[in-house]
Protein backbone atom coordinates (compact mmCIF):
# COMPACT_ATOMS: atom_id res chain seq x y z
CA UNK A 1 0.00 0.00 0.00
CA UNK A 2 1.14 3.67 -0.99
CA UNK A 3 0.50 6.40 0.83
CA UNK A 4 0.71 10.42 -0.08
CA UNK A 5 1.62 13.43 1.75
CA UNK A 6 -2.14 14.34 2.05
CA UNK A 7 -2.92 10.80 3.37
CA UNK A 8 -0.44 11.36 5.94
CA UNK A 9 -1.72 15.04 6.93
CA UNK A 10 -5.33 13.57 7.19
CA UNK A 11 -4.42 10.64 9.45
CA UNK A 12 -1.91 12.71 11.46
CA UNK A 13 -2.69 15.99 11.90
CA UNK A 14 -5.95 17.28 13.19
CA UNK A 15 -7.05 20.33 15.42
CA UNK A 16 -7.35 19.47 19.13
CA UNK A 17 -8.87 20.91 21.99
CA UNK A 18 -6.79 20.54 24.88
CA UNK A 19 -4.54 17.94 25.64
CA UNK A 20 -5.23 15.32 23.68
CA UNK A 21 -5.42 12.22 26.16
CA UNK A 22 -7.77 13.75 28.71
CA UNK A 23 -9.82 15.03 25.41
CA UNK A 24 -9.91 11.38 23.89
CA UNK A 25 -11.02 10.09 26.96
CA UNK A 26 -13.90 12.94 26.93
CA UNK A 27 -14.66 11.95 23.44
CA UNK A 28 -15.06 8.11 24.50
CA UNK A 29 -17.51 9.40 27.54
CA UNK A 30 -19.54 12.06 24.82
CA UNK A 31 -19.44 9.15 22.31
CA UNK A 32 -20.91 6.83 25.13
CA UNK A 33 -23.51 9.22 26.16
CA UNK A 34 -25.12 10.22 22.91
CA UNK A 35 -26.61 6.72 22.90
CA UNK A 36 -28.68 7.25 25.58
CA UNK A 37 -32.27 7.76 25.00
CA UNK A 38 -33.66 11.18 26.40
CA UNK A 39 -31.13 13.23 24.66
CA UNK A 40 -28.10 16.27 26.29
CA UNK A 41 -31.13 17.48 29.01
CA UNK A 42 -30.70 13.51 30.85
CA UNK A 43 -27.41 13.42 30.69
CA UNK A 44 -27.14 15.25 34.59
CA UNK A 45 -27.87 12.49 36.41
CA UNK A 46 -25.85 9.83 34.64
CA UNK A 47 -22.96 7.54 36.23
CA UNK A 48 -19.56 7.63 34.00
CA UNK A 49 -16.99 4.55 34.52
CA UNK A 50 -13.65 5.02 32.45
CA UNK A 51 -10.66 2.31 31.99
CA UNK A 52 -7.42 3.43 29.84
CA UNK A 53 -3.84 2.45 29.56
CA UNK A 54 -1.22 3.41 31.26
CA UNK A 55 0.19 6.31 29.00
CA UNK A 56 -3.21 8.03 28.58
CA UNK A 57 -3.92 8.04 32.38
CA UNK A 58 -0.28 9.39 32.69
CA UNK A 59 -0.72 11.95 30.62
CA UNK A 60 -4.27 12.61 32.17
CA UNK A 61 -3.27 13.27 35.69
CA UNK A 62 -2.16 16.78 36.34
CA UNK A 63 -3.67 18.98 32.97
CA UNK A 64 -5.86 21.64 33.02
CA UNK A 65 -8.98 20.76 31.01
CA UNK A 66 -10.54 23.17 28.75
CA UNK A 67 -13.71 24.56 30.25
CA UNK A 68 -13.25 23.15 33.79
CA UNK A 69 -13.47 26.33 36.03
CA UNK A 70 -9.23 25.12 36.83
CA UNK A 71 -9.78 21.56 37.52
CA UNK A 72 -7.51 18.89 35.79
CA UNK A 73 -7.50 15.09 35.48
CA UNK A 74 -9.21 12.41 33.36
CA UNK A 75 -12.68 12.08 36.08
CA UNK A 76 -13.13 16.03 34.78
CA UNK A 77 -12.47 15.04 30.86
CA UNK A 78 -15.30 12.08 31.22
CA UNK A 79 -17.28 14.32 33.19
CA UNK A 80 -17.48 17.15 30.79
CA UNK A 81 -17.36 14.88 27.94
CA UNK A 82 -20.59 12.77 28.73
CA UNK A 83 -22.31 16.08 30.24
CA UNK A 84 -22.03 18.02 27.41
CA UNK A 85 -19.46 17.38 24.45
CA UNK A 86 -20.04 16.91 21.08
CA UNK A 87 -18.84 13.61 19.92
CA UNK A 88 -18.50 14.56 16.17
CA UNK A 89 -16.36 17.28 16.87
CA UNK A 90 -13.87 14.32 17.56
CA UNK A 91 -11.22 16.47 19.21
CA UNK A 92 -12.48 19.52 20.04
CA UNK A 93 -15.49 17.62 21.60
CA UNK A 94 -15.85 19.92 24.46
CA UNK A 95 -15.76 22.92 22.46
CA UNK A 96 -19.45 23.50 23.10
CA UNK A 97 -19.76 22.56 26.80
CA UNK A 98 -22.45 24.73 28.01
CA UNK A 99 -22.55 26.29 31.41
CA UNK A 100 -25.42 23.83 32.92
CA UNK A 101 -23.34 20.91 31.40
CA UNK A 102 -20.23 22.24 33.20
CA UNK A 103 -21.78 22.67 36.65
CA UNK A 104 -23.72 18.79 35.71
CA UNK A 105 -19.84 17.46 35.50
CA UNK A 106 -18.96 19.65 38.51
CA UNK A 107 -22.00 18.08 40.50
CA UNK A 108 -20.86 14.74 38.95
CA UNK A 109 -17.90 14.65 40.42
CA UNK A 110 -18.74 16.14 44.30
CA UNK A 111 -21.13 13.60 44.25
CA UNK A 112 -18.44 10.74 43.06
CA UNK A 113 -20.34 9.39 39.97
CA UNK A 114 -17.35 9.65 37.65
CA UNK A 115 -14.50 6.33 37.99
CA UNK A 116 -11.41 6.03 36.56
CA UNK A 117 -9.57 2.68 36.62
CA UNK A 118 -6.03 2.38 35.12
CA UNK A 119 -5.51 -0.64 32.90
CA UNK A 120 -1.82 -1.06 34.12
CA UNK A 121 -0.63 -4.16 31.79
CA UNK A 122 -2.63 -2.56 28.75
CA UNK A 123 -0.24 -1.97 25.68
CA UNK A 124 -1.40 0.88 23.29
CA UNK A 125 -3.58 4.02 23.28
CA UNK A 126 -6.48 2.47 24.62
CA UNK A 127 -10.07 3.72 26.15
CA UNK A 128 -12.98 2.84 27.29
CA UNK A 129 -16.20 4.92 28.60
CA UNK A 130 -19.61 3.38 30.10
CA UNK A 131 -22.37 5.90 30.73
CA UNK A 132 -25.18 4.29 32.86
CA UNK A 133 -28.13 6.09 33.26
CA UNK A 134 -31.91 5.70 34.68
CA UNK A 135 -34.93 6.86 32.89
CA UNK A 136 -38.21 7.94 34.02
CA UNK A 137 -39.66 4.45 34.68
CA UNK A 138 -36.41 3.29 36.01
CA UNK A 139 -35.44 0.91 33.76
CA UNK A 140 -31.43 0.90 33.51
CA UNK A 141 -29.87 1.98 29.74
CA UNK A 142 -25.78 1.13 29.38
CA UNK A 143 -23.72 3.03 26.71
CA UNK A 144 -20.07 1.85 26.18
CA UNK A 145 -17.58 3.71 23.72
CA UNK A 146 -14.36 1.90 22.97
CA UNK A 147 -11.43 4.30 21.56
CA UNK A 148 -7.99 2.24 20.47
CA UNK A 149 -4.70 3.38 18.34
CA UNK A 150 -5.54 6.94 17.53
CA UNK A 151 -6.84 9.47 19.84
CA UNK A 152 -10.43 9.69 17.98
CA UNK A 153 -10.34 6.38 16.98
CA UNK A 154 -13.76 5.09 17.92
CA UNK A 155 -13.60 1.39 17.46
CA UNK A 156 -16.93 -0.03 19.42
CA UNK A 157 -20.25 1.59 20.79
CA UNK A 158 -22.62 -0.44 22.59
CA UNK A 159 -25.78 0.38 23.56
CA UNK A 160 -27.20 -2.10 26.23
CA UNK A 161 -24.63 -4.95 25.21
CA UNK A 162 -25.67 -4.49 21.46
CA UNK A 163 -22.72 -3.52 19.32
CA UNK A 164 -23.96 -0.72 17.12
CA UNK A 165 -21.79 -1.47 13.65
CA UNK A 166 -23.27 1.29 11.54
CA UNK A 167 -22.94 4.01 13.62
CA UNK A 168 -21.75 7.08 11.93
CA UNK A 169 -19.23 7.72 14.88
CA UNK A 170 -17.28 4.89 13.55
CA UNK A 171 -16.22 6.22 10.65
CA UNK A 172 -12.39 6.91 10.24
CA UNK A 173 -10.45 9.76 9.05
CA UNK A 174 -9.73 7.40 6.22
CA UNK A 175 -8.88 8.18 2.73
CA UNK A 176 -9.55 6.49 -0.77
CA UNK A 177 -9.90 3.44 1.90
CA UNK A 178 -6.39 3.70 3.30
CA UNK A 179 -7.76 3.90 6.85
CA UNK A 180 -5.34 2.19 9.23
CA UNK A 181 -2.57 3.92 10.90
CA UNK A 182 -0.83 0.50 11.54
CA UNK A 183 -0.13 0.33 7.84
CA UNK A 184 0.56 4.30 7.51
CA UNK A 185 3.21 3.43 10.03
CA UNK A 186 4.59 0.41 8.34
CA UNK A 187 4.85 2.33 5.26
CA UNK A 188 6.73 5.27 6.67
CA UNK A 189 9.17 2.75 8.25
CA UNK A 190 10.21 1.39 4.82
CA UNK A 191 11.06 4.89 3.23
CA UNK A 192 14.75 6.85 3.06
CA UNK A 193 14.64 10.39 4.73
CA UNK A 194 15.11 11.38 0.86
CA UNK A 195 11.70 9.87 -0.36
CA UNK A 196 10.19 11.55 3.00
CA UNK A 197 11.18 14.63 1.90
CA UNK A 198 9.91 13.93 -2.03
CA UNK A 199 6.89 13.65 -1.06
CA UNK A 200 6.65 17.52 -0.32
CA UNK A 201 6.91 17.73 -3.79
CA UNK A 202 3.04 16.06 -3.92
CA UNK A 203 1.42 19.68 -1.67
CA UNK A 204 -1.57 21.03 -3.16
CA UNK A 205 -3.70 23.87 -2.77
CA UNK A 206 -5.84 22.45 -0.23
CA UNK A 207 -3.21 21.22 1.75
CA UNK A 208 -1.13 24.18 1.66
CA UNK A 209 -4.32 25.56 3.07
CA UNK A 210 -4.74 23.08 5.57
CA UNK A 211 -0.68 23.64 6.80
CA UNK A 212 -1.76 27.60 7.00
CA UNK A 213 -4.40 26.39 9.31
CA UNK A 214 -2.79 24.76 11.71
CA UNK A 215 0.16 27.75 11.66
CA UNK A 216 -2.72 30.17 12.53
CA UNK A 217 -4.20 28.30 14.78
CA UNK A 218 -1.20 27.81 16.68
CA UNK A 219 0.27 31.21 16.69
CA UNK A 220 -2.69 32.25 18.23
CA UNK A 221 -1.81 30.18 21.21
CA UNK A 222 0.98 31.71 21.49
CA UNK A 223 -0.13 35.07 21.26
CA UNK A 224 -2.27 34.11 24.37
CA UNK A 225 0.09 32.41 26.19
CA UNK A 226 2.32 35.64 25.55
CA UNK A 227 -0.49 37.98 26.26
CA UNK A 228 -2.02 36.34 29.34
CA UNK A 229 1.50 34.50 30.49
CA UNK A 230 -1.03 31.34 30.72
CA UNK A 231 0.37 28.29 33.27
CA UNK A 232 3.91 28.53 33.94
CA UNK A 233 4.75 31.73 31.87
CA UNK A 234 8.15 30.40 30.62
CA UNK A 235 6.59 32.33 27.03
CA UNK A 236 5.85 35.70 28.14
CA UNK A 237 9.13 35.55 31.10
CA UNK A 238 11.37 34.67 28.09
CA UNK A 239 9.52 37.89 26.07
CA UNK A 240 10.06 40.18 29.40
CA UNK A 241 13.67 39.05 29.65
CA UNK A 242 14.94 40.64 25.65
CA UNK A 243 12.79 43.79 26.52
CA UNK A 244 14.67 43.79 29.80
CA UNK A 245 17.76 43.50 27.74
CA UNK A 246 18.92 40.50 30.14
CA UNK A 247 19.06 38.00 26.74
CA UNK A 248 18.84 39.12 23.04
CA UNK A 249 16.33 37.39 20.20
CA UNK A 250 18.01 35.95 17.89
CA UNK A 251 16.43 32.65 15.99
CA UNK A 252 17.03 30.46 18.26
CA UNK A 253 15.03 32.06 21.01
CA UNK A 254 12.18 32.85 18.56
CA UNK A 255 11.26 29.76 18.20
CA UNK A 256 11.38 28.87 22.08
CA UNK A 257 9.19 31.74 23.12
CA UNK A 258 6.65 31.24 20.30
CA UNK A 259 6.59 26.88 21.83
CA UNK A 260 6.95 27.99 25.17
CA UNK A 261 4.42 30.27 25.14
CA UNK A 262 1.79 28.46 23.28
CA UNK A 263 2.43 25.05 25.42
CA UNK A 264 1.68 27.74 28.65
CA UNK A 265 -1.60 28.62 27.20
CA UNK A 266 -2.71 24.86 26.22
CA UNK A 267 -1.45 23.21 29.35
CA UNK A 268 -3.58 25.73 31.26
CA UNK A 269 -6.66 24.71 29.19
CA UNK A 270 -7.12 28.08 27.42
CA UNK A 271 -10.23 27.18 25.35
CA UNK A 272 -8.43 27.54 21.46
CA UNK A 273 -7.27 24.42 19.44
CA UNK A 274 -4.36 23.18 18.68
CA UNK A 275 -3.01 21.48 15.36
CA UNK A 276 -1.99 18.23 16.35
CA UNK A 277 0.50 16.43 14.55
CA UNK A 278 0.61 12.55 15.80
CA UNK A 279 -2.03 12.53 18.31
CA UNK A 280 -0.26 15.64 20.44
CA UNK A 281 -1.09 18.91 20.40
CA UNK A 282 1.81 19.48 22.19
CA UNK A 283 3.77 17.82 19.04
CA UNK A 284 1.99 19.81 16.85
CA UNK A 285 3.10 22.97 18.79
CA UNK A 286 7.05 21.64 18.50
CA UNK A 287 6.65 20.70 14.88
CA UNK A 288 5.23 23.86 13.55
CA UNK A 289 6.28 26.83 15.41
CA UNK A 290 10.00 27.10 15.18
CA UNK A 291 9.89 26.77 12.05
CA UNK A 292 7.33 29.77 11.39
CA UNK A 293 9.53 31.68 13.69
CA UNK A 294 12.93 31.21 11.77
CA UNK A 295 10.64 33.11 8.85
CA UNK A 296 10.87 36.13 11.01
CA UNK A 297 14.89 36.01 10.80
CA UNK A 298 15.66 34.94 6.97
CA UNK A 299 14.16 35.77 3.44
CA UNK A 300 11.78 32.82 2.85
CA UNK A 301 8.07 33.09 1.10
CA UNK A 302 5.48 31.42 2.67
CA UNK A 303 5.50 28.29 0.51
CA UNK A 304 8.70 27.46 1.66
CA UNK A 305 7.42 27.38 5.08
CA UNK A 306 4.44 25.24 4.40
CA UNK A 307 6.76 22.82 2.49
CA UNK A 308 8.72 22.52 5.67
CA UNK A 309 6.14 22.27 7.99
CA UNK A 310 4.97 19.50 5.80
CA UNK A 311 8.60 17.54 6.27
CA UNK A 312 8.15 18.10 10.00
CA UNK A 313 4.92 16.24 10.38
CA UNK A 314 5.86 13.39 8.04
CA UNK A 315 9.73 13.32 10.33
CA UNK A 316 7.26 13.47 13.44
CA UNK A 317 5.19 10.63 12.07
CA UNK A 318 8.24 8.49 11.22
CA UNK A 319 10.12 8.89 15.02
CA UNK A 320 6.33 7.97 16.29
CA UNK A 321 5.83 4.83 13.49
CA UNK A 322 8.83 3.38 15.79
CA UNK A 323 8.19 5.33 19.81
CA UNK A 324 4.81 4.21 19.51
CA UNK A 325 2.13 6.67 20.35
CA UNK A 326 2.62 6.97 23.92
CA UNK A 327 5.96 6.14 25.76
CA UNK A 328 8.44 6.82 28.53
CA UNK A 329 10.09 9.18 26.01
CA UNK A 330 9.16 13.04 25.51
CA UNK A 331 7.76 12.95 21.64
CA UNK A 332 7.53 16.87 21.96
CA UNK A 333 11.62 16.40 22.03
CA UNK A 334 12.74 13.45 20.19
CA UNK A 335 9.93 13.51 17.31
CA UNK A 336 8.24 16.27 16.73
CA UNK A 337 11.96 18.12 18.11
CA UNK A 338 13.21 15.98 15.16
CA UNK A 339 10.62 16.75 12.78
CA UNK A 340 11.02 20.95 13.42
CA UNK A 341 14.56 20.41 13.22
CA UNK A 342 14.30 18.60 9.58
CA UNK A 343 12.03 21.57 8.87
CA UNK A 344 13.78 24.68 9.68
CA UNK A 345 16.83 23.01 7.57
CA UNK A 346 14.87 22.76 4.48
CA UNK A 347 13.57 25.91 4.86
CA UNK A 348 17.10 27.37 5.72
CA UNK A 349 17.96 25.45 1.84
CA UNK A 350 19.63 22.57 3.28
CA UNK A 351 19.84 19.53 1.51
CA UNK A 352 19.02 15.62 2.56
CA UNK A 353 22.42 15.54 3.97
CA UNK A 354 22.05 18.39 5.92
CA UNK A 355 18.21 17.77 7.09
CA UNK A 356 19.77 14.47 8.33
CA UNK A 357 22.58 15.58 10.28
CA UNK A 358 20.31 17.77 11.48
CA UNK A 359 17.71 15.24 12.64
CA UNK A 360 20.86 13.33 14.65
CA UNK A 361 22.22 16.21 16.37
CA UNK A 362 18.47 16.82 17.86
CA UNK A 363 18.77 13.09 19.10
CA UNK A 364 21.74 13.35 20.51
CA UNK A 365 20.71 16.44 22.68
CA UNK A 366 17.32 15.73 23.84
CA UNK A 367 17.18 11.67 23.50
CA UNK A 368 16.84 11.28 27.38
CA UNK A 369 14.60 13.70 27.81
CA UNK A 370 11.46 11.62 30.01
CA UNK A 371 8.03 11.59 29.60
CA UNK A 372 6.18 12.48 32.94
CA UNK A 373 2.95 12.90 31.80
CA UNK A 374 0.69 16.66 30.41
CA UNK A 375 0.78 19.71 32.93
CA UNK A 376 1.97 23.23 33.07
CA UNK A 377 5.64 21.86 32.69
CA UNK A 378 5.31 20.77 29.41
CA UNK A 379 6.26 24.32 28.66
CA UNK A 380 9.66 23.84 29.74
CA UNK A 381 10.79 20.81 27.55
CA UNK A 382 9.22 22.46 24.46
CA UNK A 383 11.59 25.73 25.26
CA UNK A 384 14.33 23.71 25.00
CA UNK A 385 13.11 21.40 22.37
CA UNK A 386 12.30 24.10 20.10
CA UNK A 387 15.69 25.85 20.99
CA UNK A 388 17.48 22.61 20.36
CA UNK A 389 15.88 22.23 16.51
CA UNK A 390 16.63 25.46 15.32
CA UNK A 391 20.57 24.86 16.65
CA UNK A 392 20.26 21.73 15.13
CA UNK A 393 19.51 22.40 11.84
CA UNK A 394 22.38 24.85 12.18
CA UNK A 395 24.93 23.11 13.25
CA UNK A 396 23.87 21.07 10.59
CA UNK A 397 23.77 23.55 7.49
CA UNK A 398 27.56 24.55 8.99
CA UNK A 399 29.15 21.06 8.68
CA UNK A 400 28.80 19.92 12.42
CA UNK A 401 27.43 16.79 12.73
CA UNK A 402 27.18 13.88 15.96
CA UNK A 403 29.54 11.00 14.60
CA UNK A 404 27.72 7.42 14.26
CA UNK A 405 30.22 6.42 16.93
CA UNK A 406 28.07 8.20 19.47
CA UNK A 407 25.77 6.50 21.64
CA UNK A 408 22.79 5.87 20.10
CA UNK A 409 23.23 7.57 16.98
CA UNK A 410 23.37 5.24 13.70
CA UNK A 411 24.74 5.61 10.13
CA UNK A 412 22.19 7.33 9.49
CA UNK A 413 19.18 9.45 10.53
CA UNK A 414 17.04 6.60 9.87
CA UNK A 415 18.60 4.28 12.15
CA UNK A 416 18.99 7.08 14.34
CA UNK A 417 15.21 7.46 14.77
CA UNK A 418 15.08 3.78 14.49
CA UNK A 419 17.23 3.55 17.70
CA UNK A 420 15.10 5.67 19.43
CA UNK A 421 12.60 3.75 18.82
CA UNK A 422 13.86 0.99 20.07
CA UNK A 423 15.10 2.58 23.17
CA UNK A 424 11.17 4.19 23.88
CA UNK A 425 9.53 0.39 23.73
CA UNK A 426 12.25 -2.06 24.84
CA UNK A 427 15.04 0.20 27.01
CA UNK A 428 12.17 1.86 28.84
CA UNK A 429 9.25 -0.16 30.00
CA UNK A 430 10.21 -0.09 33.38
CA UNK A 431 10.79 3.67 33.58
CA UNK A 432 7.27 4.08 32.19
CA UNK A 433 5.95 2.25 35.39
CA UNK A 434 8.36 3.78 37.50
CA UNK A 435 7.24 7.16 36.42
CA UNK A 436 3.35 6.76 36.62
CA UNK A 437 3.86 4.80 40.09
CA UNK A 438 5.41 8.26 41.62
CA UNK A 439 2.70 10.22 39.78
CA UNK A 440 0.23 7.96 41.43
CA UNK A 441 1.40 7.75 45.11
CA UNK A 442 2.23 11.65 44.53
CA UNK A 443 -1.53 12.27 43.80
CA UNK A 444 -2.66 10.11 46.95
CA UNK A 445 -0.42 11.45 49.53
CA UNK A 446 -1.69 15.05 48.43
CA UNK A 447 -5.35 13.59 48.38
CA UNK A 448 -4.60 12.40 52.19
CA UNK A 449 -3.19 15.47 53.29
CA UNK A 450 -6.67 17.17 51.96
CA UNK A 451 -8.77 14.64 53.77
Amino acid sequence: MTFTVKDILRLEVAPALGCTEPVAVALASAAAASLLPGGPATRSACHVEVWTDPNVYKNGLAVSIPGAADLKGLDTAAALGAMGGDPALRLEVLGPISDSARASALQALHEKRVAVHLLRDRQGLFIRSRVTLQDETGTEHIAEAEIQGLHDNITSLKLNGKPLTEHPLLASRAVDGKSGLDELEEWLKGLSLEEIIALTDGLDEEDRQFLQEGVDRNMLLAAHGLKHGSGLGIGKTLDRLVRQGLICRDMVLSARILASAAADARMAGVNLPAMSSAGSGNHGLTAILPIRAVMDHIQADTRQMLEAIALSHMVTAYVKAHTGRLSAVCGCSVAAGAGAAAGVAYLLGGDAKHVAGAIKNLIADLAGVICDGAKAGCALKLNTAAGSAVQSALFALQGVDVHDTDGIIGHSSEQTMRNVGELSTQGMIETDRTILNIMIEKRITAERGKA
